[in-house]
């Protein structure tokens, strides 16, 4: 997908990115139960995930959540039980960015989801 070797035009190319080809660019990677059963590595990470966070400040690591919204233009997700507090005391979701953790269990109510990731599977052995 990125043409260029340098970092330069390879950040240009990713920032500048339209929504339909950043959508990709949000992979987690997989627990290793479900990295075992699947047969891949990481996986595009969509609302109803479950994930736990391996990378950030000790106040947000170690937490496991479901994935209550994913921003495409940025790259983040909005993690159940991941908050921060305003300075008015409300507390407010803390987006993490989508490398930062890994999904322990699928949202797999989508069809074509599921079978793309059974076909992997099949590919493989």
């Amino acid at each position: 997908m990125i043409a260029s070797s340098k970092a330069r035009k390879q950040r240009k190319a990713h920032f500048n990115a339209p929504v339909h080809i950043r959508r990709k660019m949000l992979a987690s990677p997989l627990s290793k139960d479900l990295r075992d059963k699947y047969g891949k590595r990481s996986v595009r990470v969509v609302r109803g995930d479950t994930v736990l966070v391996v990378r950030g400040s000790e106040d947000v690591r170690g937490t496991e959540g479901k994935v209550l919204e994913v921003f495409t233009k940025d790259g983040k997700l909005s993690i159940e039980g991941v908050t921060q507090e305003q300075a008015d005391g409300t507390a407010v979701a803390r987006p993490i960015h989508a490398s930062n953790v890994v999904v322990t269990k699928l949202e797999l109510s989508d069809e074509w989801r599921k079978e793309k990731l059974l076909k992997k599977k099949e590919a493989a052995i």
